[in-house]
């Protein structure tokens, strides 16, 4: 696995409209592991990869109706099977933390790349999704130097009170294990 001009090489690209410049392009200085699962609790669809291309109907299932106008998006997804999507460039601001703070700085999507993981906070991960996650962040680090495993954190850690994934079912203590 490569970086070429900001894009994973040897995986799914599929860009999504629902990103904007970095105020800072070369900071990119933080990774966020977000979870998700459309409709919630259901895998292996293309309803992540609407939601993210703002083509996600409202019909198609009743909990649509609530989201199908958000303006999303992540850098990438990683689905059950291990498969790598890839929505937005790394360089560019993918729309995945909303009100969001670390370490005092706020707007997290200026400054960090955003990584969901198709799931929920009660399933536990797949075997080949912390094994892709390893390899895309082992990837990341070789090429952006302001990241480290150090600057690895959960969307519930940035926006506390208002998001709780990836949730207890990530085992953060496997993920730095592969990482080493």
């Amino acid at each position: 696995m490569n970086i070429n001009q900001h894009w994973l090489t040897d995986i799914t690209r599929t860009p999504s409209p629902n990103f904007d410049e970095r105020p800072d392009p070369a900071d990119i200085s933080l990774l966020v592991i977000h979870c998700i699962s459309l409709p919630p609790g259901e895998f292996d669809n293309h309803y992540i990869d609407r939601l993210f291309c703002n083509q996600l109907d409202p019909d198609d299932h009743p909990y649509f109706k609530d989201v199908y106008q958000l303006t999303v998006s992540a850098h990438l997804l990683i689905k059950r099977d291990g498969v790598c999507v890839q929505y937005v460039p790394f360089d560019k601001r993918a729309w995945h933390a909303g009100k969001s703070i670390y370490e005092g700085r706020e707007r997290c999507n200026d400054f960090s790349i955003g990584i969901e993981l198709e799931g929920t906070e009660l399933v536990d991960y797949t075997d080949r999704q912390y094994a892709q996650l390893a390899r895309v962040i082992r990837t990341l680090l070789e090429t952006y130097p302001k990241l480290s495993t150090q600057r690895i954190t959960g969307h519930s850690d940035i926006a506390p009170g208002r998001k709780t994934d990836p949730g207890a079912s990530f085992d953060w203590q496997r993920l730095l294990g592969l990482l080493k």
